[in-house]
């Protein structure tokens, strides 16, 4: 299943035609899980779709919940037209400040970067090939975190990214 978050402008904004808006709007951000699907009544996803549906001020992004590592890297090679930078959350990534993330963020659009899917592993892990495949190894810390919290942590660190990188006052660096 993928949901859409996507915040468009009236037409008469532009001219006659629909543009998106935001910071990030020429870059499509997927957030992946490997598991079941989170259900519509669970706290953690309340939260993370709020989140979603604020970063979507800034850029388009999207869901999807996948079976197996397998069927997620199927889906991406699927896509081989919609090229993306993929960001595995790993325990053995790299750590980011949010003003250092906001950074990274701002750095693939500047270079033209389309598409980021941000994934979270299955409960094993990611295999030693699947780590391999991925632009980025991201730790949101050396906590363990249920997949359910960490995918918040991260749908609010996306829209704390693109605040860091509008200047809203959401973010005020402590």
């Amino acid at each position: 299943m993928v949901a859409r978050f996507k915040k468009v402008l009236p037409p008469s904004v532009f001219g006659g035609t629909r543009r998106q808006i935001g910071i990030l709007a020429l870059v499509n951000l997927t957030l992946a899980h490997i598991g079941a699907r989170y259900q519509a009544g669970d706290e953690f996803e309340k939260l993370a779709r709020l989140y979603l549906q604020r970063l979507a001020s800034f850029a388009p992004s999207e869901t999807a919940a996948f079976r197996s590592e397998g069927t997620l890297f199927e889906s991406l090679r699927r896509q081989a037209g919609r090229a993306a930078t993929l960001v595995l959350l790993d325990s053995r990534g790299k750590q980011f400040t949010s003003e250092t993330f906001a950074a990274w963020l701002g750095r693939q659009r500047s270079d033209g970067v389309q598409r980021i899917v941000f994934a979270i592993g299955p409960a094993s892990g990611w295999s030693d090939e699947g780590r391999k495949r991925a632009h980025l190894l991201l730790s949101l810390g050396s906590l363990t975190l249920a997949h359910a919290l960490a995918r918040l942590v991260l749908a609010e660190q996306l829209y704390r990214a693109s605040t860091i990188l509008t200047g809203h006052p959401y973010h005020t660096g402590h």
